[in-house]
């Protein structure tokens, strides 16, 4: 199961992360936000496909083509650990590094997006002090690491539970 899952969880990790860094780093340079989120979901469900691969690997490979609820998800779980800490360590190296002021710039997009929607005065007052204390709370790495992890793993969750119910098989009768 080892190799499956580091294999799995590091192949998944690279899929999650390139993406991640040329969208993230075209829309800080560029100012356009707009469609980044999308991308970025769909490159975790395609990365996060490698959970069914790996439980099925594990099953038919290694397991005489049986395997349990538990230990699929068991299997899924881990490779979606590795895959989202690599998401997150790129993050962070990539936020640290080459974009620290990314939640003031963000920021600034939501407000001006309000701004040419034509909100209220009041909405966009209310959405400025969130921002604000959105960007002060990102000054703290463990905010960020949490913040990194809330937005990757529960789509690793929620795929290697339906990977799981999916791939379970239990053992043939022996007649």
């Amino acid at each position: 199961m080892k190799k499956i899952v580091i294999v799995c969880g590091l192949i998944g990790g690279l899929i999650v992360t390139a993406p991640m860094m040329l969208f993230t780093d075209a829309c800080y340079t560029s100012g356009n936000y707009e469609g980044s989120m999308l991308v970025g979901y769909a490159s975790m469900i395609l990365a996060f496909s490698l959970v069914f691969v790996g439980i099925r690997n594990y099953r038919n490979k290694y397991n005489n083509g049986v395997i349990s609820f538990g230990k699929a998800f068991k299997t899924g779980i881990f490779i979606v650990l590795i895959a989202s800490t690599i998401y997150v360590i790129v993050w962070l190296i990539d936020y640290y590094l080459f974009m620290p002021d990314f939640a003031e710039k963000y920021g600034a997009h939501i407000i001006n997006k309000l701004k040419t929607s034509g909100a209220s005065q009041l909405e966009i007052d209310k959405q400025t002090k969130e921002m604000a204390g959105f960007a002060k709370m990102y000054k703290n790495p463990l905010i960020v690491i949490l913040f990194t992890y809330v937005e990757i793993l529960p789509v690793g969750l929620v795929v290697t539970l339906i990977s799981s119910f999916i791939l379970k098989r239990k053992e043939k009768a022996v007649a």
